[in-house]
């Protein structure tokens, strides 16, 4: 008979803290949100079960279901944003900053990463002073270089309002996606790159063929922490709008609708078991996405880079 592997305690006890911390500020939370949505209040004031009752007054009555649509269209808008900006500019910079032949090339990356570790309320109120049209900078810019007649109001504009946030949001987190594919491009074997300098593949040709799939999976993950963030976001909508999300709710996302549901707003009164249905739908959309992206995404990136 084959002698039984003792079993391996140290790996419980440098678990065990982790877990622990992880439990008590993620698991136990998220039990208790999924909980209450199943419940609300009578006008009596008394908690009673009512099942799914508040998911079909999210989707189903249309005081709720324009908002919470609304909601859920601007987040998305939101992410696209970052995807279709942030990323491939954070991969072009990463990938420029990476040349050996770049000077300067650590002060670059440390001014760009800079605003990552800036507080939401700082950025969102220095970016208010810039874009007002009464005593912000950017007039008198466009003015200096005659063009003027671009600037417009653009967080005071239904139409251009989520879109101006989310590129404050890109030049504000453009730092992350840069320094993690720099630093996978750092990781590709010099073997591999002296090998297709010898097969005449430099510059960019060399970038397209040679390096973007083999960083293929870590833009694979950039791209999934770029979904849960925004899906997540709240601080900076908050902070520059407000928590109506003006205006006329155009800048409306699930985090600020949350926010309000939960815990009122003016002559709104909080309501936390609508609230806690509202996280829950922002947990099951999160979860359904990542799991897309596990099962169905990362697997064919695997393949493709082995």
């Amino acid at each position: 008979m084959a002698q039984r592997k003792p079993f391996r305690w140290h790996i419980v006890v440098f678990l065990a803290p982790a877990v622990l911390v992880y439990t008590a500020i993620m698991i136990v939370p998220l039990i208790g949100t999924l909980n209450l949505s199943l419940f609300s209040l009578t006008e009596a004031g008394e908690r009673v079960f009512v099942g799914l009752q508040n998911f079909a007054t999210l989707f189903g009555d249309p005081r709720w279901s324009e908002s919470f649509w609304n909601a859920l269209i601007n987040n998305a808008w939101f992410f696209l944003i970052h995807m279709l900006v942030q990323n491939p500019i954070g991969v072009m910079l990463a990938a420029l900053l990476s040349s050996p032949r770049l000077r300067m090339a650590a002060f670059y990356r440390t001014a760009i990463f800079i605003p990552t570790i800036l507080s939401f309320v700082i950025v969102g109120f220095v970016w208010k002073l810039i874009l007002s049209p009464i005593w912000g900078i950017a007039p008198g810019m466009l003015d200096a270089v005659g063009l003027k007649s671009l600037f417009a109001p653009w967080l005071g504009k239904e139409e251009y309002a989520l879109t101006t946030l989310a590129l404050i949001s890109v030049w504000q987190f453009v730092g992350i996606p840069m320094m993690l594919i720099y630093a996978a491009m750092l990781s590709i074997p010099d073997e591999v790159i002296e090998a297709a300098e010898m097969d005449g593949v430099t510059g960019w040709s060399q970038f397209w063929k040679i390096k973007l799939p083999l960083i293929l999976p870590s833009i694979g993950i950039i791209s999934i922490l770029t979904f849960v963030g925004n899906f997540n976001a709240f601080d900076l909508v908050y902070v520059s709008q407000g928590a109506l999300a003006g205006p006329n709710y155009a800048t409306d996302i699930l985090g600020t609708f949350l926010y309000r549901t939960f815990f009122g707003f003016q002559l709104q009164l909080g309501d936390p078991h609508m609230g806690a249905a509202i996280a829950t739908a922002m947990f099951a959309i999160i979860l359904v996405g990542v799991s897309i992206y596990l099962f169905a995404i990362q697997t064919r990136l695997r393949r493709y880079q082995f």
